[in-house]
This record gives structure tokens, sequence and C-alpha cells, in this order.
């Protein structure tokens, strides 16, 4: 009996149904034992602890789509549900979900001890009063929100007369206020209120992370409202919360928080973010309607990609001091922060110099504010070029500097700060006289803090500001 063209069609359909089935098979079989290599390694005390509890009380945010919420059954879903899972699955502890009917609600039952665990926040002073923070478990960049007519927003702090508007108890609301007081600040009770209140100008815009905004924007049909800028260094890394009275669950959490990677977090924000495109038995709509979405997803990529390189040059402006190219004093605090912790952390050595320029406004007075500006430009270069490729150089301020020194004891900083003085004082600036610079050392100990560090470094400057300057004190 002759084969048809169909029967052949149907066999190769049916070859390649069973390819694509023994290929899944595999996939599945690769996946499970992915997922058995992954598990977490557990000290002893962490193992015992996952023993003798088995669960951690958890809340979390009801209303933070696609972040995480709470359905109609009262199940916890999202994207952070999706991670905890696999931190359960991977350390053996499992979470027992509290229900809230809000934020504020989670903020305030972790407070009082009725859940252990807090599933995803930022890190913050205030927070740290009560909780315990893991390595940040996602990352992800915060956006302005405004209606389509607003322009770009490169700089807040530019901004003059305008409100933005918060749900209740973020951490972006808490730095806001205290970075960009030229806001006005109004709070909300949820994510879709302050949407709201910009679509209806009763707010000019409000700040959501990248993936929040894409996501109710798309979602919720909101076509009067745009992504406007990018907040310059506030990236939302967020973290899950624990109490501080459970250090060995933070651990534990950490150890499972360590197995996740990156393309474990990419499925997982595909499946939660994904745009599905419902079809018909039209297959000529159906085909214009891939056609325009393959469009509109390129110039998407391309937007994306300048969007990129635009707000990189606005991050590297937004953290560099326009004068002398070196790292402003914002850049230097987030270093600063960032080498306390790890010497606090690990017991790393870590010193700061603070320098001062000695009589420059002698220098401004008698060659004029641009002869002045060159000197800063030179003397910035110089102290650059003097201090190890470790080191970071700023500008803290008219002609003060910082240098902060990792993996550096209080001897080790004094001597490059001598060798910066040296330099200094043999440098020919053009200005027909010689100039030398006064340097404050001190140390990092145990019980510093950051404001107890940097002011002994500037006691120790003004000592020898006061003693003859062109010289190194070491508080």
């Amino acid at each position: 009996m002759a084969i048809t063209g169909t029967q052949r069609f149907q066999g190769v359909q049916q070859g390649c149904i069973a390819l694509l089935m023994g290929c899944l098979l595999v996939a599945v079989l690769l996946l499970a034992s992915a997922a058995a290599w992954a598990m977490a390694e557990l000290t002893p005390e962490q193992r015992a602890y996952v023993a003798a509890h088995k669960t951690a009380t958890l809340c979390v945010d009801p209303d933070w789509v696609p972040f995480e919420s709470l359905n109609s059954r009262g199940e916890h879903e999202g994207i952070a549900a999706d991670l905890l899972q696999l931190v359960a699955e991977r350390t053996g502890l499992a979470f027992a979900l509290v229900p809230t009917k809000d934020w504020d609600e989670s903020l305030a039952a972790s407070k009082e001890g009725r859940c252990q665990v807090l599933s995803f926040l930022n890190e913050t002073p205030l927070r740290k009063e009560w909780l315990l923070f893991t390595d940040p478990i996602f990352n992800d960049s915060n956006v302005f929100i405004t209606r389509v007519e607003h322009g770009f927003i490169d700089d807040p702090a530019s901004l003059t007369g305008e409100s933005i508007v918060f749900p209740r108890g973020t951490s972006m609301e808490e730095r806001v206020r205290s970075e960009y007081p030229n806001l006005t600040i109004l709070t909300t009770g949820s994510e879709g209120e302050a949407l709201d209140m910009v679509e209806d100008r009763k707010a000019d815009m409000t700040m959501r992370s990248l993936i929040v905004a894409a996501y109710a924007i798309r979602k919720e049909g909101l076509f009067n409202l745009k992504i406007a800028g990018r907040l310059p260094n506030f990236a939302n890394n967020l973290r899950v919360g624990v109490v501080k009275s459970e250090p060995v669950l933070r651990d534990v959490l950490n150890a499972g928080i360590q197995t996740i990677t990156p393309q474990e977090r990419g499925q997982i924000v595909n499946r939660r973010v994904a745009i599905n495109v419902q079809t018909g038995t039209d297959k000529a709509l159906a085909l214009k309607v891939s056609i325009v979405f393959a469009v509109v997803l390129g110039l998407g990529f391309i937007w994306n990609y300048k969007l990129k390189k635009y707000n990189a040059e606005l991050t590297r402006l937004s953290q560099t001091d326009l004068l002398t190219d070196l790292p402003n004093r914002r850049r230097l605090m987030t270093a600063f922060e960032a080498e306390l912790e790890r010497a606090r952390r690990y017991g790393r050595p870590f010193s700061v110099i603070m320098l001062d320029i000695d009589h420059f406004k002698a220098v401004n007075d008698a060659l004029g504010h641009l002869a002045g500006d060159r000197f800063l430009i030179g003397f910035a270069r110089l102290v650059r070029d003097s201090i190890r490729h470790t080191d970071m150089a700023g500008r803290w301020g008219g002609e003060e500097f910082l240098v902060l020194c990792p993996e550096t004891g209080r001897d080790q900083a004094a001597h490059l700060a001598g060798r910066v003085l040296a330099a200094v004082a043999a440098h020919d600036f053009g200005t027909g006289r010689a100039h030398t610079v006064s340097a404050g050392v001190s140390a990092f100990e145990s019980e510093d803090t950051g404001d107890a560090l940097l002011s002994r470094a500037d006691d120790a400057l003004y000592k020898s500001k006061q003693t003859g300057r062109n010289r190194v004190s070491v508080l």
C-alpha cells in the first residue's frame, strides 16, 4: 500500500514528538541531579538547628506583585516565594506563613516576634535595630514612574516643587526622605494606590523596582505612565530579614541563598513576568501579532541598551567630582561603609587618611580661583599617583581629600601618608611657590562606628595643622 504525503508527515511528526519527549526526560533528570548537587553545605551547628526546629515562621508583603503576594487561597506566591522555596528545599528548613493584611502589619509582627523571618526587603539602619540580614537574594534597580508628559529625570536633586508617593513602610521612602529633601513625600496604602495617584495627577511620580514597574504598567494597561529614569546608587539589594535573636537561622538561610544561581533567578523572573499572548484559530492574525510583538521587543531591547549606557554615564557623573575627576563624597561614603563592614565582619585591618592642603586660601587670594582649580586638579592627580591601586582617594570637600586604605594597618597608612606629603612637597605646581599638605591617620578598631573612625582622622588632621603643618598625625 502506498504511503501518502499526509501519512509521511504524520510519521515525521510522531518521531519529532518522541524525540522531544526523550529530550524532556533527559532535561528533567539533569535538573533533578542539579538540584541534588545544589544542596546547601550546613555546619554541624546549622544542621542541629534545622533538625531541632524544622520550620521558621514567615511574614511577607501580601501585595507586592510580581515579587510576592498572597493569593485567594492565602498562599505565598511570586518571585520571592519561588526563591524561598529553593532555600527551603536546599536547607531542609520549611517556612510557616503568618498571614497579614499588609506590609505594615508584617513589619509589626516581626518586631513583636510573631514571625522570625521577613521574606524580601532592603537593609536599612532603622530595620537593623531589630533584624539581622542575609546576603542579597535578589537585585533590581529602582526607577521613577511618571505620566508620559513628564520629562526624563537625570538628577532628582534638581527637581523643585514636585511630589513623590510611596506605599507606607518602604525602605525607599526612608532613603529618599533623607537624601532628597527637595521632594515632597506622600504615602499611601499600596503599590496600586501609588500608581493611581500618579495617573490621576495627585502626585508627580512614584518609585518602584524596575521589574515591578514594567509588570504593573503592562499588566494594568497604565498607558498614561512611563519609566522616566533611574535613581542613582539606589538599587534594591533585596535580602531576607531575620529577628536578632536567631543568628543561626540567618546563617542557615544564607547557606541556602548561596546555592541559587543567576540562571535560576533568571528563570524565576521569566516565569513570573512573562508576557502571555492569547491565540485563537485565526493564524494570520496570530502571525501579525507575533510580528508586531517581535518589532516592539526589538525596539525595547535597543531602548534598554541605550538607557543602560546613558544610566551608566549618569551613575559615573553622580559619583565623580567634576573638577578633579576623583570619587566624590557620596561615592567615598558608599565605599567607606562597605570596607568598614568588611573589616568588622572578617576582622581585617582598615585605615583612612584625611588630607588638607596647607594655606590653600592663599593660592585663591593671590592667583585667583581658576589657578586654584588648576592647583586642585594637579594635586588630585598627584595623590592618585602616590597611593596604591587598592586604595581609593576622593575629594571630601573644598581642599580636603580622603584616602581609604583597605587591608592596611595604622603604621602602613602613616607611611603611605608620608609618601603623599613628600610627593606634594617635591612637586612644582606652577604657582611660583612651594606647597605642602597635612595628614591625619586613623585605623579601624573593633568597636568603631563609621563616625568614630572619621572623627579620629579629622582630629588627627587638626593636630597636624596645630603643630606646624606638613606632617602626619595618627590617632
